[in-house]
């Protein structure tokens, strides 16, 4: 995808530049907030805006009500997460002044430091959905400001982003920017006609974007069933018979079989694996370290093949199949190392299985009957996974499942580009050096 297939047209400033001013092209100025067109405005947020609106003052719980309330951890750069939700508490009745309606555009007057300022689009995530007082609900005046989606966009640039920053006062922890400087906030305002079109090019790529979001829920919806049916026997794969057994991990593999002792050179490098570099099955990446500064808990030596549980926080599926060129590998004593033996099994099958209900039941049910949310290396030993009677069928699983994986794999990073993509056009468009009109 590139610019042209948006239905961009890239005018960009060229090379002559204004006499005495080297830095500013012909066509553009220099204002408080950069380089802009010549035919742009910068304008106050105030004069931008008919009113700002405060939510409810709402207590609020977990349990779910009637009322969802948007809170200012649900709240983006540009976008709303519901994926945690909260309720106003039962018996309060919000006032519909509360209520978000599409396309309304939320300011976050308060949060820390760093994430205070944030602005997101409503977009109807939820039927319904009310928003509490730290939140402010921006309406913008139309002889100003074309949509709602532009001011979305313009507001959610890197260079506003570090304006609005700026403009906190505050703790790290806890931090504000009030009304009045927030009305004081530098806008930029190009003619009605480019912020459309502006909205429009980005708008399109947001639609990719949440369309290639669907795709991989879907895939990942696939890869969940078929792991259901084909890791218990429900479902066989042609040319294969037999009955299945269920099995002891500590059957098919060696549990922890090398570990760093304390007598180990101090100057022994390695490259560690902490149970934050592992999510959903993939390692994000390693710390180089020495033995002598190494964290307590780097002790679990890995090799090619290994399976990687994690016991100190195993609800997050935290799980890995140690599959990389990173060399001298050791991972945290917050995982189990499971070393599968020789002609017993198909690492990557147990792997999966750690992803898969039957085994996760056998964790829950270990985590019921203890003090600490954790499991331990002899409880890996004796959960018990269902096998065929094969190797080559435990083979031919892990090969569909892999390939699911691969595919789920590529829409993440094509989802990654895209937005990748988008940013740079907000750069370009949302600061006037491509044109679109």
């Amino acid at each position: 995808m590139n610019m042209d297939v948006m239905g961009v047209q890239e005018v960009s400033p060229g090379y002559e530049f204004m006499a005495g001013n080297p830095t500013v092209p012909v066509g553009y100025k220099q204002t408080e907030v950069g380089v802009i067109p010549e035919d742009w405005a910068v304008k106050t947020l105030g004069s931008a805006l008919r009113k700002g609106r405060l939510g409810g003052n709402y207590s609020n719980q977990n349990t779910a009500s009637d009322y969802p309330l948007m809170k200012m951890g649900n709240l983006g750069r540009g976008y709303f997460d519901v994926s945690k939700q909260e309720y106003i508490s039962g018996g309060i009745i919000p006032d519909e002044q509360h209520r978000l309606r599409y396309g309304d555009v939320v300011f976050n007057t308060r949060n820390t430091l760093d994430l205070v300022g944030k602005i997101a689009i409503w977009r109807d995530e939820l039927p319904r959905a009310y928003y509490n007082s730290n939140l402010m609900r921006l309406e913008f005046n139309e002889d100003v400001v074309a949509s709602n989606e532009y001011a979305n966009y313009a507001l959610n640039t890197t260079g506003s982003i570090t304006r609005l920053r700026a403009l906190a006062t505050g703790t790290t922890s806890v931090a504000a920017i009030y009304t009045r400087d927030l009305l004081d906030f530098a806008f930029i305002v190009p003619p009605k006609s480019e912020q459309k079109a502006i909205a429009t090019a980005l708008s399109d790529v947001d639609a990719l974007l949440e369309e290639l979001d669907c795709l991989i829920a879907k895939k990942r919806d696939i890869k969940q069933a078929a792991m259901q049916q084909l890791l218990t026997g429900e479902t066989r794969l042609p040319g294969f018979e037999g009955e299945w057994q269920v099995i002891y991990v500590k059957e098919l593999a060696d549990i922890d079989p090398e570990n760093l002792p304390r007598s180990t050179d101090h100057d022994y490098s390695f490259n560690y694996i902490s149970l934050e570099q592992v999510e959903h099955g993939r390692l994000i990446g390693t710390t180089e370290v020495r033995f002598e500064n190494a964290p307590s808990r780097a002790r679990r030596v890995v090799k090619q093949g290994d399976v990687l549980i994690s016991t100190v926080r195993p609800n997050l599926k935290s799980h890995l199949y140690f599959q990389s060129q990173v060399s001298n590998a050791v991972c945290s004593t917050g995982f189990s190392v499971i070393r599968v033996k020789q002609e017993a099994a198909d690492p990557r099958f147990i792997f999966f299985h750690f992803f898969e209900h039957i085994v996760n039941k056998q964790i829950e049910k270990i985590l019921a009957g203890s003090n600490y949310p954790a499991i331990n290396s002899g409880d890996v030993k004796s959960i018990q996974i269902p096998c065929p009677p094969t190797l080559d069928e435990q083979f031919a699983i892990s090969e569909i499942l892999v390939d699911l994986d691969t595919e789920i794999q590529a829409l993440e990073q094509r989802r990654s580009k895209t937005a990748e993509l988008k940013q740079g056009m907000m750069q370009e468009l949302l600061t006037g050096r491509t044109r679109l009109v």
